[in-house]
């Protein structure tokens, strides 16, 4: 790429940047309504605060920080001297390379273009470089150090030359073929997310907003809504078989999301599975809550939420046991509920489904990172000014988990190249945000991700009955997925230690979602089965076999042991105290923020 071309990029970008910052800034006037808000959420990450945790936790390893110096300026006395050979067109050996796991630099130009090699080696040596400082910093505890890595890691990826520009041959060549048409696109795209997104959470689109309708072509399974509270609405499924298990079925989702992940369309629906496999399927669908709910917590939500449901379904369903399933945060608020009603001598929980469930949080992963003494209270007063914690902080924070794939990916496709995201359903779903009232944010994070109560016995008190999860003496099916970075796998095993019924752990391919929205018929993942329960989660998969396809058939047989009876399959809506109010998908999961 000559220099006359990359004029004409300048040129390009000049052409539209005065024009775009203007607008850039009236929406940020505009806004910048409540100063407390965006000041309150942007301390959160104030380098100064990340300074003074590390001048106070850590120890250097002069030796090593020395070794690693050393070896970086040999590196690039070495890279210099490459670069210099390429330049006048002599063969050059790379200094360094990318991981093949790497997926930034695969355009041809980072391999063949002097110059664009030369940015990729520099980048990829500065960032050994700063990881190297980082490894030589012996630090007091780990959960510092956990943090230091993953702010240092954020750091690097947000300055690689991908990122940028100019310093960008993908987006270079794209500028040059639209005649600068295609910056202005992606400044376009940027005014759009920034229009919709409040300041605290930056929101890129990642999918194609208008590809998908919940009720259309998502959350399609045929239903009705039979019963609804401030909290919830309660959907009861049409049956597709004639006689359905005696024991009905009851789905809690996670109350941060939106519940038609498990019924996405008809070919990677976990309910339509569940219904053709002969059960009788309830779901909870949460409300998007605001601020008139500020006050509304987690006992609320087990009270209002599977306690209400687990009343609607049994009186439905002239049932005297439920089975009761819960994902991820509605994993945790299944578990706390089954306690709750086990120590209040109530029998109607039969089993008990956990999929990617934390009940102990001594290892949350990279969540983890965003909490620290200082952080905790900031989240939760922002939290306070607002009535609720933004959904979008959330997804935000969800999403820098895997940065690179998450986040910068669509930055540069969205921003630089001025491209449209292609529709992905799971994405869609992904970016349907959903708020949590104050209360219940604070209770939740302070007693789980905090304090880590609900791995001590009775630590936990809600209306005077302490949790023990001890209490839980019915069946327990644990899924866990092996790359999920949200509940790790590892972490979501040591949940079995605190439950005392009958346990089986299968641990599924894939990560938090795709993992577990894993059909029977072109499933894509495999699973791990082993009947011995060894304390130690290592030991458990080196004896584990592996199984190809879903894990959805061993779920299903395991719930079908649970019910030895079978019964005419309910018309929903037919009961007289529990008739038809709406048609599924109900109306709580069509606002979106």
């Amino acid at each position: 790429m000559g220099q006359s071309e990359h004029e004409e990029i300048l040129q390009s970008i000049n052409k539209y940047s005065q024009v775009f910052n203007a607008m850039v800034q009236d929406i940020l006037s505009k806004q910048a309504t409540d100063d407390a808000k965006i000041s309150n959420v942007a301390s959160i990450f104030d380098p100064n605060k990340l300074i003074s945790l590390m001048s106070d936790k850590v120890e250097i390893d002069s030796a090593k920080l020395l070794q690693s110096q050393i070896s970086f300026m040999e590196k690039q006395s070495a890279l210099w001297q490459q670069a210099s050979m390429a330049m006048m067109g002599e063969a050059a050996q790379p200094v360094i390379t990318e991981p093949r796991s790497d997926r930034r630099f695969g355009h041809d130009e980072w391999q063949e273009n002097p110059v664009f090699n030369y940015l990729k080696q520099a980048y990829l040596l500065n960032s050994q470089m700063i990881e190297n400082i980082v490894d030589a910093m012996d630090f007091k505890d780990v959960k510092t150090a956990d943090q230091i890595k993953f702010y240092t890691r954020q750091y690097i990826n947000s300055v690689s030359p991908t990122n940028y520009v100019l310093t960008n041959p993908e987006v270079c060549e794209d500028i040059l073929k639209s005649n600068g048409e295609s910056i202005l696109k992606g400044m376009q795209n940027f005014m759009e997310d920034l229009e919709k997104s409040p300041l605290e959470a930056f929101k890129i689109t990642q999918t194609d907003p208008d590809a998908f309708t919940v009720g259309e072509n998502l959350a399609t399974t045929p239903g009705e809504v039979i019963y609804k509270n401030e909290l919830i609405e309660l959907i009861h499924y049409h049956p597709t078989v004639e006689h359905t298990n005696e024991l009905p079925f009851l789905f809690v989702p996670p109350f941060i999301n939106k519940y038609y992940v498990l019924d996405l369309d008809e070919q990677k629906s976990a309910v339509k599975a569940l219904l053709d496999a002969g059960n009788d399927v309830f779901m909870i669908s949460w409300v998007n809550p605001d601020a008139e709910l500020a006050d509304t917590d987690f006992t609320d939500y087990m009270k209002k939420g599977p306690i209400a449901a687990l009343d609607a379904v049994c009186a439905i369903a002239k049932a005297k046991q439920v089975n009761l399933t819960g994902f991820c945060v509605g994993g945790t608020l299944s578990s706390v509920t089954t306690a709750y009603l086990r120590s209040k001598g109530d029998n109607r929980i039969a089993s008990l489904t956990l999929l990617t469930t934390l009940l102990d949080f001594s290892e949350p992963g990279e969540i983890g990172n965003y909490l620290s003494e200082e952080m905790l209270p900031m989240i939760e007063n922002n939290a306070d000014i607002k009535g609720i914690f933004d959904g979008r902080i959330l997804g935000l924070s969800f999403s820098l988990l895997r940065e690179n794939s998450l986040f910068w990916s669509f930055f540069i496709k969205n921003y630089l190249q001025g491209k449209d995201p292609a529709p992905f359903d799971i994405l869609y779903w992904n970016s349907d945000s959903t708020n949590i009232p104050a209360a219940c944010y604070k209770q939740y994070l302070r007693n789980t991700y905090w304090e880590n109560k609900l791995k001590d016995p009775n630590a936990w008190v809600i209306d005077g009955v302490g949790i023990d999860l001890s209490n839980i003496d019915v069946p327990v099916y644990f899924l866990a997925t092996m790359a999920d970075h949200i509940v790790l796998w590892k972490s979501a095993y040591q949940g079995l230690q605190y439950v005392s019924g009958d346990k089986r752990f299968v641990l599924a391919g894939s990560g938090h979602l795709a993992g577990v929205i894993n059909p029977i018929n072109g499933g894509k993942y495999p699973h791990w089965l082993n009947n011995n329960l060894p304390n130690d989660a290592e030991e458990w998969f080196s004896g584990a076999t592996e199984h190809a396809g879903s894990w959805w058939n061993d779920w299903h047989t395991w719930l079908d042991q649970k019910s030895s009876k079978h019964t005419k399959a309910l018309k929903p809506g037919s009961h007289k105290d529990y008739p038809t109010l709406y048609p599924a998908p109900g109306k709580y999961v069509l606002k979106r923020l």
